[in-house]
């Protein structure tokens, strides 16, 4: 999606740079580096993709929009990331990735990555506990990269129904699970 947008539509990477100066004298000099932006005729548009970073990004980012609207340069700032069914549903997709792969030891996941020696600890004690390793993986490895204090939907709409960001409007996108295949 990075890549598309990008390379496909010209939504380029643009860092913003606001300078405040008094009598002559630069006293201030802010950037704030947005991954897409696209400028229109009636404005231009900021768009961040948070897919898995820790949720203050969020607070970055809608700060960011309300700076820069309030700038007068951004006329709407835009936020993609896993919705709420996408979220919820992680752990299936990952067993079904699993499953559709032959994933079902330590030794055939080395083909996609390598767990760290703590991460083989977590996967066997969750394999035996759900009863296999695919179902055991995709909980560890789940519960370790997508948890709950990573950017997801429910953490964006915590921040934005609190105000932050206001009064830039704002264009969410939270994915869902029916667009993600395995």
């Amino acid at each position: 999606m990075r890549r598309a947008l990008s390379e496909t539509y010209g939504w380029k990477k643009h860092v913003f740079e606001i300078k405040k100066t008094v009598d002559g004298v630069e006293r201030e000099s802010i950037s704030h580096e947005i991954d897409h932006v696209k400028k229109f005729a009636k404005g231009t548009f900021a768009l961040e993709i948070e897919w898995n970073n820790k949720d203050p990004f969020y607070d970055r980012d809608l700060e960011n929009f309300k700076r820069l609207h309030a700038d007068g340069v951004v006329s709407i700032g835009g936020i993609i990331t896993r919705g709420e069914s996408l979220q919820k549903g992680m752990e299936s997709l990952f067993v079904t990735f699993a499953k559709k792969r032959g994933v079902n030891s330590l030794d055939k996941l080395n083909r996609f990555y390598t767990p760290t020696p703590r991460q083989k600890q977590i996967i066997a004690k969750s394999a035996k506990s759900r009863g296999s390793f695919e179902k055991g993986w995709a909980h560890a490895f789940v519960s370790d990269k997508f948890g709950e204090a990573t950017t997801h939907w429910r953490k964006l709409e915590d921040r934005v129904r609190r105000g932050v960001g206001n009064p830039c409007p704002l264009l969410l996108i939270g994915i869902p699970i029916g667009f993600v295949s395995v």
